[in-house]
């Protein structure tokens, strides 16, 4: 057998996720006819087929299946050896990547700045989204998580601040509308609010369970377009109050919102838990965010 690569396993890997060498090319960053020779050799190197080739994608064979099944662990392990190797140096510079909540990628994102200021040879990544991204895969360092603490036998979690939300309004929209002065006045406004998969969230709910869905005028399942949409107008909405600080037309309203207050929490894999890029980036975070 033939010498194989380390990355045409996970060309390979990639194509068995998205299904078609047009998406794993988009996944991965490359070019269609790229992952194409990359899985070809491959499949030439280890003398087994992977996939079957077809009009609607690429197909597992039974070996695909194989790969599929083994893969996110060894991924998983050259992740952890990875970090182990560059905890050694203890210099803090380097790729580090973070994932947190969309509504609290804002507020961090000019202490990140100062960050790189301070450790020029620092390479950020922020992966924005409100799904977790499991630490042990390797695709991000540090998850900045929001709500009750989180739990993992493999995880450091340590509190960090508090993201407080509250209802606002452009002091354009409440010199036309006025304020809703309770909840009986709630249907004669407009509303601003994410998509029906987060009215799970205790703000969210407390807002849509008593309006009629008419007047939610604008939804997304992002709140930074939440938060624009408030900001231009166009009704009431959920806002951090870090973020309305900042822009002088915000207008907020008295209402009595339940869990609007939430933890903020740095969590990071225990094989990193002597990384001097996390340690001290955790340092800088805890100390910027409560001047």
């Amino acid at each position: 057998m033939k010498d194989t690569s380390w990355d045409d396993y996970k060309i390979a890997y990639q194509v068995a996720i998205d299904g078609s060498l047009s998406q794993a090319g988009i996944s991965l960053g490359i070019n269609h006819a790229t992952v194409l020779r990359r899985i070809n050799q491959l499949e030439q190197a280890i003398e087994v087929k992977l996939f079957i080739r077809h009009q609607r994608g690429y197909k597992l064979t039974d070996a695909g299946c194989v790969l599929m099944d083994e893969m996110p662990e060894m991924l998983a392990k050259f992740s952890s050896l990875e970090n182990k190797l560059q905890n050694v140096e203890g210099d803090i510079s380097g790729e580090l990547r973070i994932t947190t909540v969309s509504s609290f990628s804002p507020v961090i994102t000019p202490t990140l700045k100062a960050f790189r200021d301070k450790y020029p040879k620092i390479r950020l990544k922020l992966i924005s989204t409100d799904d977790i991204v499991p630490l042990d895969s390797g695709a991000a360092h540090v998850s900045l998580r929001a709500g009750p603490s989180p739990v993992g036998v493999d995880l450091v979690v340590k509190n960090l601040t508090r993201l407080t939300t509250a209802y606002y309004a452009t002091q354009g929209y409440v010199d036309e509308f006025g304020q809703p002065k309770n909840i009986s006045e709630f249907n004669d406004h407009q509303w601003v609010l994410p998509t029906q998969e987060k009215y799970r969230i205790p703000f969210v709910n407390y807002i849509v369970d008593k309006i009629n869905k008419d007047r939610i005028v604008f939804q997304s399942t992002h709140f930074p377009d939440i938060h624009e949409a408030v900001i231009a107008g166009m009704g009431i909405g959920p806002i951090g109050e870090y973020q309305a600080s900042l822009n002088p037309t915000m207008v907020k309203m008295a209402l009595d919102i339940p869990n609007k207050d939430e933890s903020i929490w740095f969590v990071y894999h225990k094989d990193l838990k002597h990384s001097a890029r996390i340690q001290c980036f955790y340092q800088f975070l805890k100390e910027a965010l409560l001047d």
